[in-house]
């Protein structure tokens, strides 16, 4: 019976460790737009778009290093956008899917250099346009609050009403 009662408290703490990680890992670039515009649908966030030469584009690799791979960008993501990658590498194959979404998306948002990166809504419709800036991560973070303020971002109602139900009892919830 101790044995059994161990086992289950070390379940549940490897458990609770392993969701931890899981939260605090790396974020997610979704590869397929439709997927993305769905995620933002369903979630209540805007998309960030990044278009990229990712294998050669210098400014795209600064970009990744100064910004897209710290830990406060990705903290703010996780919780506000809904990522997606438009990328154009030279060196790496890429399915011919994404070759033509990409080359489409590319097109329809008139993108003429790299980086290029978008917040959208869940249609695609554009909120704001950037690039790299300086400054990294929080730079960068304050830089698309205050894209998203100036397109005048706000969740959907159904969002809204989504966070006050996941409200613990007695504690309003927050709409950005």
């Amino acid at each position: 019976m101790r044995n059994l009662l161990l086992m289950l408290v070390v379940g549940c703490l490897f458990s609770v460790g392993t969701r931890a990680a899981a939260a605090s890992g790396p974020v997610i670039w979704l590869d397929d737009f439709a997927k993305a515009q769905k995620q933002a649908q369903t979630s209540g966030r805007p998309i960030l778009a990044d278009f990229t030469g990712s294998d050669w584009c210098g400014w795209c690799m600064k970009l990744d290093k100064e910004v897209f791979r710290e830990k406060l960008f990705q903290s703010y993501a996780r919780s506000n956008l809904v990522l997606f990658v438009a990328d154009f590498p030279r060196g790496k194959r890429q399915a011919p899917r994404l070759i033509k979404q990409n080359e489409a998306l590319q097109q329809k948002y008139q993108v003429q250099g790299f980086p290029t990166l978008f917040l959208l809504d869940a249609e695609g419709k554009v909120l704001a346009q950037t690039g790299y800036l300086p400054g990294g991560a929080a730079a960068y973070v304050t830089n698309l609050q205050a894209l998203l303020r100036q397109a005048g971002w706000t969740p959907p109602v159904a969002t809204n009403a989504v966070k006050q139900a996941a409200a613990p009892a007695g504690v309003p919830a927050v709409a950005r």
